[in-house]
Formats: structure tokens, C-alpha cells, sequence
């Protein structure tokens, strides 16, 4: 029986061999797992077991299991470019099954580029499992880019630190007139918003009183020199040392509320103003900064994604939005899930269900993080599979001649007169 013996040899090599030859083909694949044919030996046996002179009756393939072990990373330039580091495995939702909402397979490979209708896709058309923020929360089902304005932000704070000049005398026109430069010392102008977005000029002037040491008035003005916000001007008070010591009289804070004001058609601006870091030194009038909190509407400028799978639409006014979020999924025998082509898998009863039906955040969970503008490479070692193939043709070609030993051998018989 050594034929059939050589026979199940020859099956279980060549099995070997195209297990091999399949990683190396896959050696550039992205998300590609390698695998390995698992073998064991086969006996004839009877109602008592195998007799310790039985020869054995060859090798059967028992599995070809896969090694889901961390590919290289390999950087891109494409921020939906996703490479997993760590466990876990991204979610693909079926377009012909969209309402369902829910995975039909799963990958590693993170190639993935937005659709015409905005969807997050792979190269299959499969759509990329998330949740997304709603009112209420946030909904799970496939991810979608879905922008249009960046809302803005009306100004709410405006801090400014600066140094006003300790030698500097008192205007010599007396009162304060936004309009007459020799009414004031210094002034200064930032751009601030309103609830629609809409710009507004605000300029600050800095008048030194003319009676009392180290103290200097302060008078803000909105988009030109009607409108103020002081209706009554702002005291600063400096030590000898040049140390800002009190605002409005207070020692207790920096920050002043100016006067509410309401532009046309936008809700009313109220302003904190902070002068946290002003000086009195002897030196030049100088804006060391200057900053207000608002912004206008913005036109999308493209997207992020961070570590933690949170997918951020970006604006030209510098605000971000979150958009959605990338949920990970693992399995408690990951070695159990089916092959469906195409680097995904599914679940089958050998993997089990997703630990979690949802997904986990990435860095969570026992998930891995992602990785934006980078693809997780093949994890074929090109060298260890050269020599496997060597070992696994070695073997093909003993067991194909311990049949044509077989052959020699019942030709002998044969000839036997």
C-alpha cells in the first residue's frame, strides 16, 4: 500500500506548495495574511487500534491556518489610507444591504477613498463601518462625509498682553476722542464675529491718566468710532514695578465684561476681555499678544482622522467637526473566521460573533489604534517562504519517487516465472 501512501504525500505537497505559492503571490498584497498547510498522519486501525507493526497509511491536510500577525506599515499621502496597529479588524458594510447597517465582512486592509455619494469605500465598493453623531447620539451604520458651511462662532473672549510705556505722558488733548489721535496714547485692532459669521472690526485705545501715577484708561470701539463698549472706560493700575495690580480697581481679576452690543440680523455680542500679561515698563509700546475666540463660516478643506478612529470634516476658518467615528471589531478565535477573497473575512461558527455587534473605539476594547496616511502591508516574509517552497518540492519530488519505487517494485513481481 506504499502507493497510496506516496499518493496522500504527493496531495499533501503539492498542497503545501500552493499554500506557499499563494502567500508569495500575496506578498505585496495590503492586509494580506500569510498562511501555513497544517498536516497529520493517517492509520488504519480496528476495533482493538493500530497494531504496532503497522506502517502507517500516509499524511492528510487537517487546516490552512492563518497568521493574522502585525504587517509593516507603509506611509501614504491619503488621509483615508488606514492602517490598524494593534488587534481588531474594520467593518464593511454591504451597499445592496445598506438599510441593514450592520458589517457583512470584515479586513485589514484600510485602502479606503470616498464614493460619489460621499460613502467611505474600499476599492469593492464596501462601505466602511462607523457611527456618526446625531442629536441624540450617535447612530451606527456605514460612514458618509455629508458636509456643506462650517458653522461659525460668534466672539465670546478677547485677551490681549502688551506693554504700555512707563515714560509716556499724557495726551494733550483732553477728552478722550476716538476720532483725534492726540486724545490717546495707543490703539490696537482684532477682527471679531457674530453669530452669522460677520466680521467686526474692534479697536482698543489706551489713554495714561494725567493725574494718577501708573494708571491709564482703556476705551473699545466697534466697527469704526460710534458704537463702544465702554461706555464706561476700563482703569488699569501698575506697581511700581511695572505689574499690572488692578483691573476696574479689583486686584482679583484681569478680565472685564465690556458692554453687551447687537449687530444687525445676529445675536448680541457679549465680550470678556482679559489683559492677563499687560506691563508698564519703561519701554516701546509693544503687542507681545492678541486674541479673540470667534470665527466666520468656512468652506470644507478636507478631512482627519485621528488615533482614536474619529473622523473630523476641517474648515478654511481653522474649526474642525467631528463626522463620524471608526469602530473596530474582534473576534475570540480570529483564526476561525472564513476567507471570502478580496483580504476580508466573515464570521462563521468556528470565529464566533463579534465580541462586540457595535464595535469598539479604537485604543479601547483590546483593539489596536489607527494609523491615518498609512497601509498595513502583507505580512509575507518573502525569504522564510522561498525556503518553505524548497522544502515543500523536496517533498513532492520524494514522495513521487517512492512511486516509481513501487513501480520497480511490483514490475519485479510481475516478472517472476
Amino acid at each position: 500500500m506504499s502507493f497510496s501512501t506516496a499518493l496522500s504525500g504527493l496531495n499533501a505537497a503539492s498542497t503545501d506548495l500552493q499554500t506557499t505559492g499563494n502567500n508569495i503571490a500575496n506578498a505585496n498584497t495590503v492586509g494580506f495574511k500569510k498562511s501555513r498547510a497544517e498536516f497529520a498522519d493517517v492509520y488504519a486501525a480496528g476495533v482493538l487500534g493500530a497494531s504496532k507493526t503497522t506502517p502507517g497509511s500516509g499524511v492528510r491536510v487537517t487546516d490552512i491556518a492563518q497568521t493574522f500577525s502585525q504587517g509593516n506599515m507603509e506611509y501614504t499621502e491619503n488621509v483615508l489610507d488606514l492602517a490598524i496597529n494593534g488587534q481588531g479588524f474594520f467593518g464593511l458594510v454591504d451597499p445592496k444591504n445598506l438599510s441593514a447597517g450592520v458589517p457583512s465582512a470584515y479586513t485589514r486592509n484600510g485602502a479606503f477613498q470616498l464614493n460619489k455619494d460621499g460613502y467611505i469605500v474600499d476599492d469593492q465598493g464596501m462601505m466602511l463601518y462607523g457611527t456618526t453623531p446625531t442629536g441624540n447620539g450617535e447612530q451606527p451604520g456605514a460612514l458618509r462625509v455629508d458636509v456643506g458651511k462650517g458653522k461659525p462662532s460668534a466672539t465670546t473672549k478677547e485677551s490681549i498682553s502688551l506693554n504700555l510705556n512707563a515714560s509716556a505722558s499724557a495726551p494733550v488733548t483732553t477728552p478722550f476722542d476716538p476720532t483725534d489721535t492726540t486724545s490717546y496714547n495707543y490703539s490696537s485692532s482684532i477682527t471679531a464675529y457674530d453669530s452669522l459669521g460677520n466680521a467686526h472690526n474692534l479697536t482698543t485705545y489706551f489713554v495714561k491718566d494725567g493725574t494718577t501715577p501708573n494708571k491709564w484708561s482703556v476705551y473699545q470701539y466697534i466697527d469704526g468710532t460710534t458704537d463702544t463698549l465702554t461706555s464706561t472706560p476700563i482703569s488699569l493700575e501698575f506697581d511700581t514695578n511695572g505689574s499690572l495690580i488692578k483691573v476696574n480697581g479689583s486686584s482679583s481679576s484681569t478680565k472685564v465684561n465690556l458692554d453687551p452690543f447687537t449687530p444687525t440680523g445676529a445675536d448680541p455680542l457679549n465680550i470678556e476681555f482679559d489683559f492677563a500679561g499687560t506691563s508698564q515698563y519703561n519701554s516701546d509700546f509693544t503687542i507681545n499678544s492678541m486674541s479673540q475666540d470667534g470665527f466666520p463660516a468656512g468652506d470644507f478643506s478636507g478631512l482627519e482622522v485621528n488615533d482614536k478612529g474619529e473622523i473630523f470634516a476641517r474648515f478654511t476658518n481653522g474649526n474642525g467637526e467631528k463626522i463620524g467615528h471608526i469602530k473596530l471589531f474582534r473576534f475570540r478565535n480570529e483564526h476561525g473566521l472564513a476567507k471570502l477573497g478580496n483580504t476580508t473575512w466573515g464570521e462563521s461558527s468556528a470565529s464566533g460573533p463579534a465580541i462586540s455587534s457595535q464595535g469598539d473605539n479604537p485604543g479601547t476594547g483590546n483593539v489596536g489604534t489607527i494609523q491615518s496616511g498609512a497601509l498595513e502591508a502583507s505580512n509575507v516574509d518573502l525569504s522564510k517562504e522561498l525556503v518553505r517552497l524548497i522544502i515543500a518540492q523536496q517533498s513532492y519530488q520524494a514522495n513521487a519517487e517512492t512511486i516509481s519505487t513501487e513501480n520497480r517494485v511490483i514490475e519485479a513481481l510481475l516478472n517472476v516465472r
